[in-house]
């Protein structure tokens, strides 16, 4: 429903390693090929001077202890200190580059992960729980960076070192090379099993993993309703299980995956003893100078270093191919809701906001409207009132275009919003939840969130009119005061509003109210309300309301129940019908606030106070 996946399959099959990577290097390559560049030319540099160690070796057995020609000493030492300063420095060089690549792109696709994400639709993020998410994001984004880099260094390191140190090889003595060749084919056999035991093995380790991440940091944001239940002891052994089966896979892969050094390390030796003890029997037989056979030891024992490095290339670059392929996955997401073609920008001119035969599902065979019409005239308040699952703030939803209708129409000043970009028809609404959500940064950030170019005057002014003023004053740093995560150093009615100032200084023909006085206490939300009212002049307002006593002023009522359009009109034309779902709503309510007053009575004052505030 909210989005839609080019490939749908779970594992990667041969052909997507090839895709994959491809598709890596075509995104990426041409942005670093300067800096790859100068990180092979370091590799090649090294490659080189192994070679050369191995190369040079039959000169220092052969001429300087066999021949005793000791005036080749100094042009020998000093070619030895050259080669091992030039590996030094190819060594630093091809470290930092390639560090320098793998973190810029790291950056990169976190920024493009955020952008796409933003792009895609709220059902997503409905079916997504965000701790598991921002957990995945943060251990695959580095599998894109693991695959350039182990490519690159797999071609340009490895590879030309092996290359140069099998020329030494071969020039030095083929038949021996020829024996330490037969130890290929059984490693490429070994290699081909584990990668394909690995690539599940790795998959379910980092799903595991980011549940348990995810599972971490919903615990510590909802650290208070953990405490006020005693949930600790039942959070503890589910993150406990979590641990235990992310200890599993992770020694699982552990397993796999170092399959590799017991058979490389084995067959490694079988070649080396047998090429040794075939290079001893032939000196025994011979008068040759041994400087040969100790140049092509030498370069068989360099080349193991690369050949074991190699052999591990392809189990390693799995996990990259899991990792990246898992972040491509959401990157393929098309966002579903996406501005019609040639939509225009919208215009408010009036601000006549209409709904017409409205319906709506989040799910199929569920449906949340069934054909709702009215029409929140210009410049004056709607109030939609109704039970709870009436389908209220599914209106302001759809009204925002959170969700697209199944049928009928939404129209602002008559041009119906699907025909519009999303991005000119939030702009002209204001909106303030019911649980208002404050950002990382200062009071003053969270409220020009409202509108980025807001002056400081707009802002403080906005604040003013929300009521704000007062306790941001008494902060530590006044309207610079951090407000830690989602606002946790304020309390519900301070975050409240703030979350008011921010819709104040967004200055817009529409405003959305959810219940938007709900966490204030009697006082202050008098005095926000009065606040509210003046803002609410000659802008087209909707609020949601659950306590009938914040609506009676309104211009006009909507009923809602089960997702139809019960009844509407003004207050004192709903509550003249008593069989109306208005009328039935208003005497629950006024029975409650009676029952409370009355249980009030035989209190002391101070528990009486506190008792008529909830009623109200």
């Amino acid at each position: 429903m909210f989005g839609r996946k080019k490939k749908n399959n779970q594992h990667i099959e041969p052909g997507d390693v090839v895709a994959i990577v491809r598709r890596v290097i075509s995104e990426n390559g041409r942005d670093y090929i300067g800096l790859y560049t100068k990180a092979i030319l370091c590799m090649l540099a090294l490659a080189a001077t192994t070679a050369f160690s191995a190369w040079i070796m039959r000169y220092i057995v052969d001429d300087l202890f066999y021949k005793q020609r000791w005036d080749l000493v100094p042009w020998i030492c000093g070619g030895i200190v050259l080669a091992f300063t030039v590996r030094g420095f190819a060594t630093y060089g091809q470290a930092v580059l390639l560090a320098r690549v793998g973190n810029n792109i790291v950056a990169r696709y976190q920024q493009r992960l955020f952008g796409h994400l933003l792009k895609l639709g709220m059902p997503f993020f409905t079916a997504t729980r965000s701790g598991q998410l921002s957990a995945q994001i943060s251990q695959n984004v580095t599998g894109i960076r693991d695959l350039l880099n182990m490519t690159v260094a797999a071609i340009a390191r490895d590879a030309v070192t092996l290359i140069g140190l099998v020329a030494v090889m071969l020039w030095q003595d083929w038949l021996l090379s020829v024996m330490a060749f037969v130890i290929g084919p059984p490693i490429i056999i070994a290699v081909n099993y584990i990668m394909r035991r690995l690539r599940r093995v790795t998959r379910e380790s980092v799903e595991i993993n980011s549940h348990l991440l995810g599972a971490m940091q919903e615990s510590v944001q909802g650290i208070a309703i953990v405490k006020a239940f005693t949930m600790e002891n039942v959070l503890s052994r589910k993150i406990g299980q979590l641990v235990y089966q992310a200890e599993e896979r992770n020694n699982k892969i552990a397993r796999v995956s170092e399959r590799m050094s017991p058979i490389t390390e084995t067959l490694a030796g079988v070649a080396i003893a047998g090429v040794i003890g075939y290079a001893a029997w032939r000196a025994s037989v011979s008068a040759e100078p041994p400087g040969a056979v100790m140049s092509f030891i030498t370069a068989l024992l360099l080349a193991y270093d690369p050949v074991r490095r190699l052999a591990r290339v392809q189990v390693n670059l799995e996990r990259a191919l899991v990792n990246a392929r898992m972040i491509y996955e959401i990157l393929d997401l098309e966002p579903q809701q996406g501005d019609a073609p040639g939509a225009g920008s919208l215009k408010v001119t009036k601000g006549e906001v209409r709904f017409d035969r409205v319906r709506f599902a989040y799910a199929e065979n569920l449906p949340v409207l069934h054909g709702v019409s009215f029409t929140a005239k210009a410049g004056r308040t709607t109030a939609i009132v109704g039970p709870s699952g009436a389908g209220k703030s599914t209106l302001f939803a759809l009204l925002q275009r959170f969700y697209d209708v199944e049928g009928g129409a939404i129209t602002v000043d008559g041009r119906n919003i699907a025909e519009v970009t999303k991005a000119s028809l939030r702009s002209s609404i204001a909106y303030v939840s019911q649980h208002p959500y404050l950002f990382e940064g200062s009071i003053r950030d969270n409220i020009r969130y409202g509108r980025p170019d807001a002056t400081d005057v707009e802002v403080e002014e906005a604040a003013r009119l929300a009521n704000a003023e007062e306790f941001i004053k008494l902060q530590p740093e006044g309207y610079d005061t951090l407000v830690g995560e989602n606002g946790v150093t304020l309390s519900g009615g301070q975050r409240q509003r703030v979350s008011i100032a921010r819709a104040i200084v967004r200055n817009a023909p529409i405003l959305l109210l959810d219940e938007a006085t709900s966490a204030l206490d009697n006082e202050s939300e008098a005095r926000v309300q009065e606040a509210l009212e003046r803002i609410m002049k000659d802008r087209t307002t909707l609020v949601i309301a659950h306590r009938l006593s914040t609506v009676v002023d309104a211009d006009h009522i909507v009923v809602l129940e089960e997702g139809l359009l019960a009844e509407e009109g003004t207050h004192r034309a709903l509550i003249r019908k008593p069989q109306g779902v208005y009328a039935r709503f208003h005497r629950m309510q006024q029975e409650k606030a009676e029952n409370l007053l009355e249980g009030a009575a035989g209190l002391p004052a101070e528990m009486a106070e506190d008792t008529t505030e909830t009623s109200g």
